[in-house]
């Protein structure tokens, strides 16, 4: 179905459950859920939708007034929580087409700042929520699903200028920017300082900071001039050996990039 045909198709007015099968390893079911369905009505079976639940993904309106959206997510989450702590919660920020890229961002930025704080009041602040901007005329919904990397924030930075040449698509937050500045600092000082080479950062240059809420700051070197800072939560590196694969392939498909400019330089 096209992106324009979507225009005809009805309201969601019932629960509808799909079964997804692609695969053996790709086997899982989705629940659709209207938006008028209140999860604090006694009548609801709460503990039978959450209680095997995997992640519960709330979407949002972005050309609309999302203040009661905002409210029924903090309930939502709230009793999901309640019935299932190990449920992953996920924000689609949607029909963001047609509106300009500073507006995407402040909406982002604002719904994130208002959501993380109605779950602070409600004394849930352990909770970690992930936004994403979504569209039905692009492949953003398609990435949204796809993101596991568990990452919160990751920079490619240039090592001398700090100036990072690449980032994920999430808005960039100065504190977390200068954070990452920081921690390339403190590993070339500290190499220099103990290190027995003449190079205080070198091809492998890795470094790992736990901070005292639970954030995990990874640095790995690209090459003698380039590192990638990513900054995670301390329960997703649990596999670190998945993530040190990911990045070796990061780093080699960077590799290949500049082997084909050097390639067209000639």
């Amino acid at each position: 179905m096209s992106p324009n045909e979507t225009l005809f198709l009805p309201s969601t007015c019932e629960i509808v459950k799909d079964d997804i099968n692609n695969s053996s390893f790709v086997q899982f079911q989705i629940w659709d859920f209207p938006g008028q369905i209140d999860f604090i009505d006694p009548t609801f079976d709460s503990d039978m939708i959450f209680g095997g639940c995997g992640a519960l993904i709330f979407v949002i309106d972005a050309k609309d007034d999302y203040n009661e959206a905002l409210t029924k997510f903090k309930n939502t989450v709230t009793k999901a929580y309640k019935v299932n702590p190990r449920i992953k919660f996920e924000v689609f920020i949607h029909k963001v087409d047609g509106i300009s890229d500073d507006s995407k961002m402040e909406s982002q930025r604002d719904i994130h700042q208002r959501a993380t704080d109605d779950l602070a009041d409600a004394g849930l602040h352990q909770i970690r929520l992930s936004f994403h901007l979504t569209s039905i005329y692009d492949h953003s919904i398609f990435e949204a699903f796809s993101k596991n990397s568990g990452i919160e924030k990751a920079f490619l930075f240039d090592v001398v200028s700090k100036i990072y040449i690449a980032t994920d698509c999430s808005p960039v937050d100065m504190q977390s920017y200068e954070l990452c500045c920081d921690m390339i600092d403190v590993v070339i000082d500290l190499s220099s300082i103990y290190s027995t080479e003449d190079l205080a950062f070198d091809n492998k240059t890795s470094s790992l900071i736990k901070l005292n809420n639970n954030t995990i700051l990874y640095l790995r070197e690209v090459n003698k001039f380039l590192a990638l800072v990513c900054i995670l939560r301390e329960e997703n590196f649990n596999k670190q050996g998945v993530i040190d694969y990911n990045f070796l392939c990061f780093r080699d498909a960077i590799g290949q990039v500049f082997e084909l400019r050097l390639k067209n330089q000639k």
